[in-house]
């Protein structure tokens, strides 16, 4: 029936846009950074970049570790408003970032407040999103560091090539 077919499109609508969640990365993920490759893994799952945008507040995102890691440390207001990227994802995507950011132990995904920079994603049923608007999206950050990780250099950018000079180690590398 007319009916029936509305209310199951209109499911299909509903299903499609619940299963599908932003997510702000920040260090290896990014753009031109090592790991960006595994956000395009049709087997880890879908996503889509949206844009750049910036954290609301400020964060600490260090560099650390003998494989010279970003993190963001969990304490809103020290270090910069941090930059990256926002990307739409799969559920399939969600759960195999949250096992490769080691979450709970590593990282936790919560949820942050971000200043849109540049938009490219399409508006499909979604707000328009113009620079300067405000979104909040999933993000890996940590409360679980050493105790000297929020004296370390603060960074509002992540570049593994940075003149920081801390070359990210990949996992095939690592011992």
């Amino acid at each position: 029936s007319q009916e029936h077919r509305s209310v199951t499109q209109l499911g299909v609508c509903l299903w499609s846009s619940v299963l599908m969640t932003r997510v702000f990365v920040y260090g290896t993920l990014k753009k031109g950074q090592p790991n960006n490759y595994r956000m395009f893994d049709s087997n880890n799952g879908k996503a889509e970049y949206l844009g750049l945008a910036f954290t609301s507040q400020k964060y600490p995102l260090v560099i650390t570790t003998k494989d010279n890691i970003p993190f963001l440390l969990n304490i809103p207001g020290q270090g910069h408003r941090v930059h990256g990227e926002i990307y739409k994802v799969d559920d399939q995507m969600l759960k195999f970032l949250d096992t490769f950011e080691s979450v709970p132990t590593l990282y936790q995904r919560t949820v942050v407040q971000l200043e849109v920079k540049e938009w490219v994603g399409k508006t499909e049923g979604e707000e328009k999103v113009s620079p300067g608007s405000i979104t909040d999206a999933f993000v890996y950050t940590t409360t679980m560091y050493e105790p000297e990780w929020p004296s370390l250099p603060c960074y509002e950018s992540y570049n593994s090539e940075g003149d920081h000079g801390l070359k990210y180690r990949c996992r095939e590398e690592r011992d």
